[in-house]
Parts: structure tokens; C-alpha cells; sequence
């Protein structure tokens, strides 16, 4: 049930980033080539960095080629949506948006389950600081990247809770998930939970106190 379920949410937060991300390099004008690589980044990005930080070498997205085929060919499927409809995009800026924002929290929620997960089966789940922290880049590393390829300031640092939102989902998981061993009742809180944050932060704007 544990693989499974660690499959599905590696497999949801693949297609979810990789939509986010091309949806970003579709808007900042990246032709094809740039915006697979920033679609597919998005989504690989987090789990990479997370993998080396534990020790994970390669990273496992070399090892499963799988997620690398699906974060190719959804940006692939997105970009080619994006250009059929090239001239109606702009007219559809918010809606764009709006969706970019559920997918990216859908992205968020899986990773930083999946985050957690895979720490903790490395042998890190003592180590709560580490499980937290990986849990967060897990969900969140991936945006970063694709922020600083586009020459923008990472959506983490600026906007609406996000990482907020990734170590909430993280605690949860890792409180009924991990230490109470219910998995699939961990990643449905964790993942509803963060979702509903990042969400209800971007429609109502909530941010983090800024000096300027």
C-alpha cells in the first residue's frame, strides 16, 4: 500500500508541476525547447535536490525513467494545447493563472508528501529537522528553479505562504503518516490541507510581512 501510494503521489505532483511550470515558460515567451526543459525541471527539480542531500546517487529520477518521460510529455502535451491557442492566451491571462495556481498546489501537496516519505525510508525519520526541511525542498525546489530560469524572483521568497503551506502538509504526513503509520489517512490531511492553504493564500493574498 506504502509504494503504491508514494507511486501515485510521485505521479500526481510529476503532471501537476509540469503543467505549472510550462504553463510559466509558455507566458515568458520560452520557445519549445525551453519550455520542456522548464516543464520538466519543475517537476523533477525538488525530488533531485532532495536526493542528494541524502545520499541518493544518482537521484532517482535517472533510476525511473518514468517520471522523466511523464514530465516530458506533459509539458509536451501542455505546450502544444498552449500554441493551437496562442492568440485567445492573452485574453485568458487570469484564467491561466487560476489554473497554474491549482496545479501548482497540487504539485506542492504530493511533493512534500512524497518528500517526507522518502527521507523517512532512507533512514532519516528520527531526525525531524532533516524530514521537515526535505519535505519542503521536495515541494517547493522545483518552482524555484523554474523562477530563477525565467529570470523572476522565486515565488517562495515573495508570495502567498508557499512554503507555509509545504511544511504544514509535511508535519501532518509526517505526524499520522510516519509515526502513526496510517499512511493513507496522512497523505489525504496532508494533501487537502495543503492544497486548501495555497489556495485560500493566493485568492485572499495572504502574505508573510515584508519590511518593504
Amino acid at each position: 500500500m506504502r509504494e503504491i501510494l508514494m507511486l501515485v503521489m510521485e505521479l500526481l505532483g510529476t503532471v501537476a508541476f509540469s503543467v505549472s511550470g510550462t504553463l510559466v515558460a509558455a507566458r515568458c515567451g520560452l520557445d519549445l525547447f525551453g519550455v520542456l526543459t522548464v516543464g520538466t525541471i519543475t517537476a523533477v527539480g525538488g525530488g533531485i535536490i532532495r536526493d542528494i542531500m541524502i545520499g541518493q546517487i544518482p537521484p532517482s529520477v535517472f533510476s525511473n525513467p518514468l517520471v522523466l518521460i511523464l514530465a516530458l510529455l506533459t509539458s509536451l502535451v501542455v505546450f502544444i494545447i498552449a500554441f493551437i491557442n496562442s492568440k485567445r492566451i492573452k485574453d485568458l491571462h487570469q484564467k491561466i493563472d487560476g489554473i497554474n495556481i491549482f496545479f501548482d498546489a497540487m504539485g506542492l501537496a504530493a511533493f512534500s508528501v512524497t518528500g517526507v516519505e522518502v527521507t523517512c525510508a532512507a533512514g532519516y525519520g528520527k531526525n525531524i529537522a532533516l524530514v521537515m526541511i526535505l519535505g519542503v525542498i521536495t515541494g517547493v525546489g522545483g518552482g524555484v528553479l523554474r523562477d530563477v530560469l525565467v529570470n523572476e524572483k522565486p515565488y517562495i521568497l515573495i508570495k502567498h505562504i508557499y512554503a507555509v503551506a509545504s511544511l504544514m502538509g509535511s508535519v501532518v504526513y509526517y505526524v499520522i503518516g510516519v509515526h502513526l503509520e496510517h499512511e493513507l489517512v496522512g497523505t489525504i490531511v496532508s494533501v487537502l490541507l495543503t492544497i486548501t492553504i495555497r489556495m485560500l493564500a493566493a485568492k485572499f493574498r495572504w502574505n508573510l510581512p515584508k519590511v518593504m
